[in-house]
């Protein structure tokens, strides 16, 4: 069964890729609790979902984001700790707290605005890396089948895990430098009909006691 697929198109206006920390995202949020709750995020420390926390797919790690939810005005200032949502139509997964604070609990989603408000300085000196997700699936055969077939077309194929209550598998094609060239290789990727989206795969932990460095305006 697959987990998610991925979209070809994102409501997302942002600067070029040389400026990231001046993104701004508008789409769907999510919230998630158990079965994460307890557990290691992406940047190694343990997710307390009554923390205000939030998973992003490219922001590096310690970046502070405001999330405003359109339907009511209710804000939170979020700081990205872990690699998601992983799933179509969504820009960022936030803690129960920071969903009790936007009043999205009950509905699940919301479409929200999302704004870089701090970055870590030392995020603005370590290169990123970005890969292509073309799906995510619980059974590890099917996710393995398809990317051999996209390693064949692109190079760089490759699954990786996900933890949760059963552990599913994400399907990553290419290791690009830039935002720029991954997006690219997601559009050769897409237009064999292939939904997909990118997503910042080479993050090491920073510690939580980083300083974060306001942007400017």
């Amino acid at each position: 069964m697959a987990l998610s697929g991925c979209h070809k198109a994102r409501i997302v206006t942002h600067v070029p890729a040389s400026a990231p920390f001046s993104t701004v995202e508008i789409g769907l949020a999510s919230w998630y609790g158990h079965p994460y709750h307890g557990r290691p995020a992406a940047d190694g420390e343990i997710y307390d979902m009554e923390k205000m926390t939030a998973a992003h797919r490219t922001l590096p790690f310690n970046t502070w984001v405001r999330v405003t939810n359109l339907a009511n005005g209710k804000t939170a200032e979020l700081r990205i700790i872990d690699r998601g949502p992983f799933v179509e139509g969504r820009v960022i997964d936030v803690s129960h707290a920071a969903a009790r604070e936007l009043e999205i609990i009950g509905p699940g989603v919301a479409s929200v605005r999302v704004e870089v408000i701090a970055a870590p300085a030392a995020a603005r000196q370590t290169p990123a890396t970005y890969a292509v997700q073309v799906g995510a699936f619980m059974d590890r055969t099917r996710a393995a089948r398809l990317a051999a077939d996209l390693n064949a077309r692109y190079g760089g194929a490759r699954i990786a895990p996900r933890e949760g209550d059963r552990i599913g598998w994400r399907v990553l094609v290419g290791s690009a430098p830039t935002m720029a060239a991954a997006e690219e290789l997601a559009g050769e990727i897409a237009a064999e009909n292939n939904d997909c989206f990118v997503v910042r795969v080479d993050d090491a932990p920073v510690p939580a006691a980083a300083a974060a460095t306001p942007v400017s305006e």
